[in-house]
C-alpha cells in the first residue's frame, strides 16, 4: 500500500499547487499542519539555510506523529537584508508595502521532505527576485482594506488580489512566490515515489 502524503501546511495557496501537480498522477494528500510558532530573529546569516530549517521543524514536527510522506514549506519576503513576514495588522502591512514599492527584493522558499522516521529525503531553498513598481497611496491604503495581505509574507500576494498588479516583473520560479516551488516538489516526490521512471 503506498503511503499517504501529508502537507504540514494550512495555506490555501500551498494546498492548490500541491493539488494541481498530484492531480496529474492520480495523487491525494492530506492536510496536517504542524501549528509551530514562526519565530524571525532580527539578524539572520544565511537566509536559504534559515528557511531550509523552517520547514525541517514543520516537517519533523508532523513526521513524528504521523505515517506517511510529510512535505513542508516555509516562504520568507528579503528586502535590503531585511525579512518581511507576515504582517500583524493593517498598519504593519501598509508600512511593509510602502517599503516595497519600487525596489526589487528576494522571495525564499525552503522546502523539505520526508519520507520515513525524522530525516529528509529531500530538501532545497528556491530564491526569486520580484521587481515591484511605485505605488500610490490610495493603491496602498485600498488593498490593505481588502485584509488579503494579512495572511501573507511581505503583505502581498502575487497570484490572484490586487497584488499582482504591483509587481513590475519577476526573475525565478513564479510559483516559489505564491508558497510552494512546484518544479522542486515534484523533483523531491519524484525521487521518492518514481512517479515517472
Amino acid at each position: 500500500m503506498k503511503k499517504r502524503i501529508i502537507l504540514a501546511s494550512s495555506s490555501p495557496r500551498r494546498k492548490e499547487l500541491l493539488k494541481g501537480l498530484l492531480n496529474n498522477f492520480g495523487l491525494k494528500f492530506v492536510v496536517i499542519p504542524a501549528n509551530i510558532a514562526e519565530y524571525i530573529p532580527k539578524k539572520i546569516g544565511n537566509f536559504k539555510q534559515f528557511v531550509i530549517d523552517l520547514a525541517y521543524k514543520k516537517a519533523e514536527l508532523v513526521a513524528r506523529k504521523n505515517d506517511g510522506i510529510v512535505i513542508a514549506a516555509d516562504t520568507i519576503v528579503v528586502l535590503n537584508g531585511e525579512v518581511l513576514g507576515k504582517p500583524k495588522n493593517k498598519s504593519e502591512a501598509n508600512v511593509m508595502l510602502r517599503k516595497l514599492s519600487s525596489k526589487e527584493h528576494k522571495v525564499y522558499t525552503g522546502l523539505v521532505i520526508i519520507s520515513s522516521n525524522v530525516f529528509p529525503d529531500y530538501q532545497s531553498c528556491e530564491v526569486t527576485k520580484v521587481k515591484f513598481r511605485k505605488l500610490t497611496d490610495n493603491e496602498i491604503k485600498f488593498y490593505v482594506a481588502t485584509n488579503s495581505p494579512l495572511d501573507k509574507a511581505g503583505a502581498y500576494g502575487i497570484q490572484d488580489d490586487l497584488g499582482s498588479t504591483f509587481v513590475e516583473r519577476i526573475s525565478g520560479d513564479y510559483f516559489n512566490v505564491v508558497g510552494l516551488p512546484v518544479m522542486k516538489t515534484y523533483l523531491g516526490l519524484n525521487r521518492i515515489l518514481r512517479m515517472v521512471a
